[in-house]
């Protein structure tokens, strides 16, 4: 047994007297759909709705245990990993100063507060995340405090590993494939060392977010390197650089097991297991199941686990998911309609429209012109092959009209 193995099955030994191990449960209605068994590691089921909880309690257990005087400890986060540190601070009984940039969202923040209680104090510093670690590592330096990473560090790799640890012993036939959600590469690197040293029969397949892919450009580039730009949307696994230590691991995955999953697609897979399954999860958590569209042929009759890695999901983002997966979908559609102003023209407008096509949004964009105007219309459908009918309807009626669902600058200022 190698001496990794032995830490992580140490490490959650120790979480046992904290939390309870998270279930691995089949999916009956992903399993049908694939046709292959569809297990699902649920961490949006841990204490903190996430897997970060495991890294921050063995990174802060091993420190104590070296040195118990230290008493303060400090993260940089704006979420799931915030939320494990603040929960493991009180835990312990010290004390915790969590930087978020001044941009977090007040329930993020609140629910942080929640599971620190009077163990932490929560500092909002800066517009940009850069900041915001920046000034968490000053503080460290002047301060004496201990910095836990939110995934580059060995500790915090053997406590992710302990997700690994689990599905052994919950699995009671051999695991064909694990898919693996990639951010800054801690989840990855702890469970692939784990399973490739007790399981070498069992396959990985890594996703990342379509505008975030960090272990594709490492692996590419052969060394970490810095996204010029992300996509924040999937914000559990927007990280512009993959860890040095966990690229340290991964650095040998074969591109071709790395996949990029379109975020308003991850929209539709989030709301499909809402509304079907009940499950809520996040962006980054719903990236194993979202990917498995990828891998339709090859996991067919396989034994195939998914890691769920979080759950905290602000309902207020909903609207937009929706929108996005529809969009993604191919139901919804926004025009720009050069309108005629003149009594009956909207009448004639709804008489295009087939009866399960909706209007969504309907305002005019410009009213100076004396016989027709500029208007925004939305319109969503059961099918997408309406939209076809429906343009050529307008196109015969002799209206002029511009698609621009797809463009993102006119769409981000006018919806």
């Amino acid at each position: 047994m190698s001496d990794f193995v032995a830490r992580a099955i140490a490490a959650r030994r120790e979480m046992r007297k904290v939390f309870a191990e998270t279930p691995l449960q089949k999916n009956e209605h992903l399993s049908q759909i694939y046709a292959a068994d569809i297990f699902l590691k649920r961490e949006d089921l841990s204490p903190v709705r996430s897997y970060k909880i495991r890294g921050a309690f063995n990174a802060m257990r091993k420190h104590l245990d070296a040195f118990p005087a230290q008493k303060r400890f400090v993260c940089a986060s704006a979420g799931n990993h915030a939320q494990g540190v603040a929960f493991v601070c009180r835990h312990f009984d010290v004390h915790g100063v969590i930087y978020m940039p001044i941009t977090t969202p007040e329930q993020k923040v609140n629910k942080t507060k929640i599971f620190g209680g009077g163990n932490i104090e929560i500092r909002l510093v800066g517009d940009y995340f850069e900041d915001t670690l920046k000034a968490a590592q000053e503080y460290c330096i002047t301060e004496k405090a201990v910095f836990l990473a939110p995934f580059d560090d060995l500790d915090v790799i053997e406590g992710q590993a302990t997700v690994a640890v689990e599905l052994m012993e919950q699995s009671n036939e051999p695991i064909d494939l694990v898919i693996l959600p990639v951010g800054g590469g801690g989840l990855s690197a702890g469970v692939v060392t784990y399973l490739k040293a007790l399981s070498p029969n069992t396959e990985f397949r890594f996703v990342e977010p379509t505008g975030a892919k960090s272990l594709a450009a490492a692996l590419a580039a052969k060394n970490p390197v810095t996204l010029e730009k992300v996509d924040s949307f999937v914000d559990g696994a927007a990280v512009a650089r993959i860890g040095d230590l966990t690229f340290d691991v991964l650095s040998g995955v074969d591109p071709n097991t790395v996949f990029a999953a379109p975020e308003d697609r991850i929209c539709m897979t989030i709301t499909e297991l809402l509304n079907v399954e009940g499950i809520v999860l996040e962006p980054a958590g719903a990236m194993s199941i979202d990917v498995l569209k990828d891998l339709t042929l090859e996991i067919k009759g396989k034994r195939i686990v998914c890691i769920t890695s979080g759950g905290n999901f602000d309902f207020e983002r909903l609207p937009e998911v929706k929108e996005r997966a529809l969009k993604y979908a191919g139901r919804k559609k926004y025009f720009i309609l050069r309108f005629p102003q003149r009594p009956g023209a909207l009448k004639e407008f709804l008489s295009i429209l087939g009866p399960d096509d909706d209007i969504t949004r309907f305002e005019y964009l410009k009213k100076s012109a004396r016989n027709f105007g500029t208007v925004l219309i939305g319109i969503e459908t059961r099918d997408p092959a309406e939209f076809p009918i429906i343009c050529a309807r307008m196109l015969d009626a002799g209206m002029r009209f511009q698609d621009i669902t797809d463009d993102d600058g006119l769409t981000q200022f006018l919806i």
